[in-house]
């Protein structure tokens, strides 16, 4: 398959520390794929890198065979209707109240829409998500699990074609994480792009096409789903890497 995303020997530095070294990878279309290493490892930095929300050091980040940053406003604008991200703190606006929060992508991405037709989209959306509360509310009244959900409905908000995730199953009860990870097997059933951190072992072994092991901010290892369920060793290894 063709890839959708591309590092081509991508750095990254902060606060004077490499982080990211000269990291190559192409990501394939429609699969899923899963970034494990230890904590520290640079796997979450590789992720928004990925997703254009950092810009790198050195090297070029392309979206189907366009460098990220020479793209002209109608193409980056493309690039993040179609693209969308969920951050491992969530990162929602505390100055707005959900309901702002969650129409925003729909009144810059679909302008066209009534305020009718963006309140039906986002009351389908979080019932999907399982958010029950009040949308008239700030992120400040959340719980952290609350406020996970919430940053999930406005990443799939726009019905974007790639994800990106960042330890979104994170601060949730496991009733609320199942109906995550079952939102990210529809979008695998509808052939779309999930590239996703995660310590929990489970889900990595359940959804992912693909995984790669980050260490030192560099490409260690890649394998497949099927290689983790033939090779016990191989699992072990793997769990035992995100575990630490």
């Amino acid at each position: 398959m063709a890839g959708i995303i591309e590092l081509n020997e991508v750095s990254f530095h902060a606060q004077n520390r490499l982080i990211v070294r000269d990291f190559s990878h192409q990501f394939e279309e429609g699969k899923t794929t899963a970034l494990v290493g230890p904590s520290g490892s640079g796997k979450s930095t590789v992720l928004k890198l990925s997703a254009g929300i950092l810009v790198p050091s050195g090297g070029e980040i392309m979206f189907r065979g366009r460098d990220i940053y020479s793209m002209g406003r109608r193409e980056s604008e493309d690039f993040r209707r179609e693209a969308s991200m969920v951050f491992q703190d969530s990162a929602l606006w505390a100055n707005q109240s959900l309901y702002q929060i969650l129409e925003l992508p729909l009144r810059i991405h679909f302008p066209q829409m009534s305020p009718s037709e963006r309140s039906s989209r986002i009351q389908s959306v979080l019932r999907d998500v399982g958010y029950k509360r009040d949308t008239s509310i700030r992120p400040a009244q959340l719980s952290m699990g609350e406020q996970k959900l919430i940053a999930f409905a406005r990443a799939i908000m726009c019905q974007p074609k790639l994800l990106f995730l960042d330890e979104w199953t994170e601060s949730l009860d496991d009733s609320a994480a199942q109906r995550l990870v079952q939102l990210v097997q529809r979008h695998q059933r509808e052939q779309n792009t999930v590239i996703f951190v995660s310590h929990d072992f489970r889900i990595v072994k359940n959804l992912a096409d693909h995984i790669i092991m980050i260490l030192g901010g560099q490409f260690y290892l890649k394998f497949s789903r099927e290689m983790i369920e033939q090779d016990e060793d191989l699992a072990n290894y793997v769990e035992r890497g995100i575990a630490s």
